[in-house]
């Protein structure tokens, strides 16, 4: 490669066809928050999965809600039951949203919204929808959460397919 030149684009053709066969990726996994960096990250996702023909699984997690979280200790079933049904309903709206874009553009995509530890659970659909890329902004990878347990760190080293890891800040 040329001096100061740190990546080279390729032509269209060649990202469909690898050297085994078939696609280069099949499903691409993309974690969002519904931010503004997390949008990009989504936007570069959508555009490889158009330029591959992957389908694209677009996730974002919530934590648990605990009763203890709701100011009661005591709450019983019912109230966790209802805080969980709007956390989801809060989750599948962020993953709607971050979706619109993608299908606008003809990209096959699936919505996940998921509850858990964010790298686990962005891990775990990997597995699942047996992803070829794991696509997640870089945010949270600065200064001392580098070391310290960000979520793409600790997709980097968890992940159970290739990891791209988005500059978005």
């Amino acid at each position: 490669m040329e001096p100061g030149v740190r990546c080279r684009m390729t032509d269209r053709a060649s990202l469909r066809a690898p050297t085994s066969g078939g696609h280069m990726f099949r499903n691409i996994v993309v974690g969002t928050d519904g931010s503004d960096t997390a949008a990009i990250a989504v936007a570069a996702a959508t555009e490889l999965a158009r330029l591959t023909g992957a389908t694209l699984h677009i996730a974002t997690v919530g934590g648990a809600t605990t009763s203890a979280m709701l100011g009661d200790p005591l709450a019983g079933a019912a109230a966790m039951s209802i805080a969980a049904e709007e956390t989801r309903d809060e989750l599948t709206s962020i993953v709607d949203r971050a979706a619109g874009p993608a299908r606008e553009q003809g990209v096959t995509v699936a919505t996940h919204a998921l509850i858990g530890s964010a790298a686990q659970a962005l891990c775990d659909l990997a597995e699942s929808v047996d992803a070829d890329l794991l696509l997640v902004g870089n945010r949270g990878m600065q200064g001392g959460r580098r070391f310290l347990g960000s979520v793409p760190n600790t997709i980097s080293h968890h992940a159970p397919c290739s990891v791209l890891i988005y500059e978005t800040t």
